[in-house]
């Protein structure tokens, strides 16, 4: 199933996807919510309900309220989540950015899945423009990746059991200005300003029942779920980034089981995958450095158009604008002579 949060001439609602049409849930007696937020907190409850909405929707079509999908505008499936965690997965981008900077790889990598929270009210829609200030121009990058989003009330979750607790998977672009992002962290905390600003999701949830023909075996010594899911990037229609789920080296069970240790996780709470193996212009632009001395390298710049696709999960498209400010938290800095 793909559940859809979008808006037309009348209204913003929670629709079901199916065959390009949108199915709006406030149809469905007994479910009153107008939100992913909301519904997500019925858990069990919700979940019985809107199956069987969906089922319904594939055999009799007809029978129900539908509008053209192509007519709406399509925001962030979860727009406010409650939290939003981004893990470290694939080695593959922790393996290369560390050698891009002179680093080998980490050890403790193969110990745990780490994590960082990130902005959750920073959440932006899989078509909206992105604008970013001045300062996020110095290096800006996108960061492909897959976020999946909680769907029931856990603590303590056990991998074995925490497929259980993914209410669906969708995109996410973690958008990341590197500068600021390297400078802080080398006071060993972050990333912080270098990543707050905006992180965009979409164009829907797709449930994990859509990926089955996709399922592969996790990797030797792990547990969980994995996907055989192409990822790529383009930038103003250039293929920059290509790669696939099945690299992940911690699964998300994995992921969710370090997240809930001691911590409750809540219906309507994110966690990233972290950057698919070339998924960002930090990992392209380090690689070419390294194999051509004089190689130039290259970020986002303002009107450029960012475009991802993963299969089943669709495809997202935002275009960069420049902020119109003049402050600037570069300047801000303390220097001493």
């Amino acid at each position: 199933m793909k559940i859809v949060y979008y808006s037309n001439i009348s209204e913003e609602c929670l629709g079901v996807l199916y065959e390009q049409n949108l199915y709006p849930i406030n149809q469905i007696k007994g479910l009153h919510v107008k939100s992913l937020e909301e519904f997500l907190r019925l858990e069990k409850k919700g979940w019985d309900i809107l199956n069987e909405f969906h089922k319904s929707i594939i055999d009799t079509p007809d029978n129900f309220i539908k509008v053209d999908a192509n007519k709406c505008i399509i925001q962030a499936p979860l727009k406010k989540p409650n939290s939003f965690r981004d893990a470290y997965a694939f080695r593959q981008h922790v393996t290369t950015s560390r050698m891009n900077r002179g680093l080998e790889m980490i050890s403790e990598f193969d110990h745990f899945p780490i994590f960082y929270f990130s902005n959750h009210n920073a959440i932006q829609g899989p078509y909206e423009v992105i604008e970013c200030m001045p300062d996020h121009f110095e290096k800006l990058d996108y960061e492909l990746e897959i976020a999946i989003i909680i769907g029931k009330k856990g603590r303590n979750i056990k991998a074995q059991e925490a497929d259980k607790y993914i209410a669906g998977f969708t995109i996410l672009n973690d958008f990341s200005a590197r500068r600021l992002q390297m400078e802080e962290m080398k006071l060993n905390l972050g990333p912080a300003k270098g990543k707050d600003f905006s992180s965009v999701i979409g164009p829907y949830l797709v449930t994990p029942d859509e990926l089955e023909n996709n399922l592969i075996d996790a990797p030797e010594g792990h547990f969980g779920k994995c996907y055989d899911l192409e990822m790529k990037c383009w930038v103003n229609g250039e293929l920059l980034s290509s790669g696939n789920m099945s690299s992940m080296h911690w699964t998300f069970a994995e992921i969710i089981e370090r997240c809930s240790y001691g911590a409750t996780l809540y219906p309507g709470d994110i966690i990233g995958s972290g950057t698919v193996g070339t998924g960002c212009l930090l990992e392209i632009n380090g690689t070419n450095k390294i194999n051509n001395a004089s190689y130039e390298e290259k970020w986002l710049e303002n009107g450029d158009v960012v475009e991802m696709e993963i299969s089943k999960l669709g495809r997202i498209k935002n275009k960069i604008a420049i902020e119109n400010s003049e402050l600037s938290i570069l300047k801000l800095k303390k220097n001493k002579s």
